[in-house]
């Protein structure tokens, strides 16, 4: 990623079980600090994160997602 150029967003569509999609949707309604993007991205990132992607890009977007700096 070019430091100079402004961040792009991808959309992704992904099939889960329903099961994960219920999980997800009654964590949103009590938590009204996240959102659909901000748990992908946390959930993402941290993936990458523990499996050896080790570049600073993924450990900031994994924080600000945490942390709810940026989404």
């Amino acid at each position: 990623m070019n430091s100079a150029t402004a961040p792009v967003n991808v959309s992704l569509m992904v099939e889960i079980p329903e099961t994960l999609h219920v999980s997800v949707q009654n964590y949103l309604d009590t938590h009204e600090m996240w959102s659909q993007e901000r748990m992908m991205q946390a959930a993402l990132s941290l993936f990458l994160l523990q499996n050896g992607v080790n570049q600073p890009h993924i450990n900031s977007l994994y924080l600000d997602s945490l942390f709810g700096c940026a989404v």
